[in-house]
């Protein structure tokens, strides 16, 4: 959540952040329920949270002359010289109890409203659309092929790894079944990829819940504004976790961390939930979009001072993964207008697919500085001054199967139909070396 003292005071601060986004700011959607189905200016939401502040003000006012007369009322009932509270002290409490329900209204609404505003991007992020976003140079040796390279899809039929057409009986579309080697191989891939972030990148591995409450989808930003993606448990009001960041960012959840405790970083594995509603008939076939999906996570928790260059060392922990596989990838910087609603800055893992010929995004790695953190009320005490604020957040996969296991596929591929199980994996497959 933007910070409300910046919409108050500096508002064209914000102001020029939607812009970067190519959202115009007389034209804000700020809900998708009612009485929210209009667009909003701008200057309605700053107006709005001016009027909150003013309704604040003037309880606190009344709040504090409730408090100094019945204060001289007790004084004068102890010395005999009244025995009833006087008509002011009344109208006054009465007065007050009325400002209270208006400002609990207008921290309900605003807040309402300003839950759907989406963070600032950091200075260094380029400004524009996706042709804008900052393409590194290719890392690791791309593959080539006296052959030419088939798709997973033909690969995981060819090999018995991935069964489409039962998983589409069992469950729908665009929900995996990983068969034999398949399913070993994932397993391995999981596995392994902890053990890299526990063992040599100094992260906690903690095994959350794969169903969250309403609360920590709010904390983390995917509601209000992604409600239609997720799957959600009406009788229960609870969701699939669409990624881990949610239920681990949410272990602090309404905390106040001591500094010295401070970097945090944790690591986990979950399957993933998404609806994808909007994105029907986009890139759909095998595994490059499907409902769910194993994914193993990175999430820190930081102070302002060093959030960036922790971000920087969480993309170099999601690398490691890429290059020990030995797969040909790039890091790229999003543009705003391809930037995630939570996210100051983020960058992009992808990896090249050579049945596909295409790079696949394999890992997004976020600084959220402190948006998260005001929704979810994580904050820490500095040591110096005592003084508490709120911590960054960031988080990055580390690295997300099922794109993942395409470009390995598609990369390890040889001419008699085999494809060659990378190194590291090995232990974690008796040894294999082929699949």
């Amino acid at each position: 959540m933007v910070d409300p003292k910046l919409l108050r005071d500096h508002p064209e601060v914000i102001r020029e952040a939607l812009k970067k986004r190519g959202i115009d700011p007389e034209k804000l959607q700020l809900g998708l329920d009612a009485p929210h189905t209009n667009p909003t200016t701008f200057e309605a939401l700053v107006q709005g949270e001016r009027n909150r502040r003013a309704k604040i003000v003037d309880f606190d006012n009344v709040r504090r002359q409730l408090k100094e007369q019945s204060e001289s009322f007790g004084r004068e009932k102890a010395a005999g010289k009244r025995t009833a509270p006087p008509t002011e002290l009344k109208e006054l409490s009465d007065q007050a109890a009325r400002l209270e329900q208006q400002v609990k209204t207008e921290e309900a609404e605003f807040s309402k409203l300003v839950s759907w505003l989406p963070n600032i991007p950091h200075e260094s992020v380029p400004v524009g659309d996706a042709t804008k976003n900052g393409i590194g140079q290719p890392i690791g040796e791309q593959p080539t092929f006296s052959f030419t390279p088939k798709t997973h899809m033909e690969l995981a039929e060819q090999l018995g790894l991935i069964d489409f057409a039962r998983a589409a009986k069992i469950t729908g579309s665009h929900f995996p079944l990983f068969t034999g080697q398949g399913a070993r191989l994932e397993r391995a891939l999981i596995n392994w990829m902890l053990d890299v972030h526990t063992k040599e990148h100094g992260y906690t591995e903690v095994s959350p819940p794969f169903l969250v409450n309403r609360s920590s989808m709010f904390g983390t930003g995917q509601l209000p504004k992604f409600k239609e993606d997720m799957y959600h448990l009406k009788d229960d009001d609870l969701f699939l976790v669409p990624t881990a960041e949610v239920p681990v960012t949410n272990l602090h959840r309404d905390e106040i961390l001591e500094e010295g405790r401070l970097p945090l970083r944790y690591t986990a594995y979950t399957p993933c939930f998404r609806r994808e509603a909007g994105s029907y008939g986009k890139e759909t076939k095998g595994l490059i979009r499907v409902h769910q999906f194993d994914k193993v996570e990175l999430v820190k928790f930081t102070t302002p001072e060093t959030s960036y260059g922790e971000l920087d060392q969480l993309v170099k922990n999601a690398e490691t993964i890429l290059q020990r596989l030995g797969l040909h990838y790039r890091v790229v910087c999003l543009s705003t207008g391809e930037l995630g609603f939570a996210a100051a800055k983020c960058y992009d893992l992808e990896a090249w697919a050579p049945g596909l010929n295409q790079f696949l995004e394999v890992s997004s790695c976020s600084n959220f500085e402190a948006f998260q953190s005001r929704r979810a009320n994580i904050r820490y005490r500095q040591a110096s001054t005592k003084k508490v604020a709120h911590v960054h957040t960031l988080n990055g996969s580390g690295v997300a199967l099922a794109r993942t296991l395409i470009c390995l596929l598609e990369t390890y591929q040889q001419a008699d139909g085999r494809v060659g199980v990378p190194e590291p994996l090995r232990p974690y497959l008796d040894g294999q070396t082929h699949l």
